[in-house]
């Protein structure tokens, strides 16, 4: 199947409710955490253009995914990831995710992305994608993002451990370590090419 995967804007609007509804669907299901967003909510991260949307070749809503800042900047997390119930198991999630990623090193270039999550699907994307499982205090210290997690099942936890322990794992991308990674990697591949000769 043919899915269409976006920036959402102002045209996506109408199906805020419908996403807010699947991140709730979700969470009941799985019987972990999924901080709940309001509709408001999901519209403005759409006409701030902080937002993944995946819609299927009739124009039915499939994916979607959403960016917020922490720390002026300092900080980015792709939240929010949910896939409709019809359109899981074809790499959807996968997709949107990496749009939501890339998204994110293109508006915010220098901060540090991160994600909390229970479900082992997404910690792989989040690996394949150069994350690494750190614990919280690596994470931002910006209270309007811990105040967040008020709405998940496991709040009580995560409270009571002084937000050192939850059951979600905590993944971060950092771009500095990024950028070393590579410049290791180009200087290991300059000294092959010269021992070569």
């Amino acid at each position: 199947m043919n899915f269409n995967i976006v920036v959402a804007s102002e045209e996506h609007l109408d199906k805020a409710q419908e996403i807010c509804d699947l991140i709730e669907v979700a969470a009941k299901k799985r019987g972990t955490g999924i901080a709940k967003r309001s509709p408001i909510y999901i519209q403005e991260k759409m006409t701030e253009g902080k937002a993944i949307i995946a819609i299927d070749e009739n124009g039915k809503l499939a994916g979607f995914c959403y960016i917020e800042t922490w720390q002026h900047g300092k900080y980015a997390v792709n939240s929010g990831l949910i896939i409709s119930p019809e359109f899981q198991g074809q790499g959807l999630a996968k997709k949107v995710k990496k749009t939501a990623f890339e998204l994110s090193r293109k508006k915010f270039p220098n901060a540090k992305i991160f994600g909390l999550t229970t479900s082992l699907p997404v910690m792989k994307i989040n690996s394949d994608l150069g994350y690494k499982p750190v614990t919280f205090s690596e994470l931002t210290e910006d209270e309007s993002f811990w105040k967040g997690c008020q709405s998940c099942v496991n709040f009580d936890i995560l409270t009571r451990t002084d937000r050192k322990h939850c059951l979600c794992t905590g993944m971060l991308f950092d771009p500095e370590a990024d950028k070393k990674k590579l410049e290791k990697a180009k200087q290991l591949e300059k000294e092959n090419e010269s021992s070569e000769s």
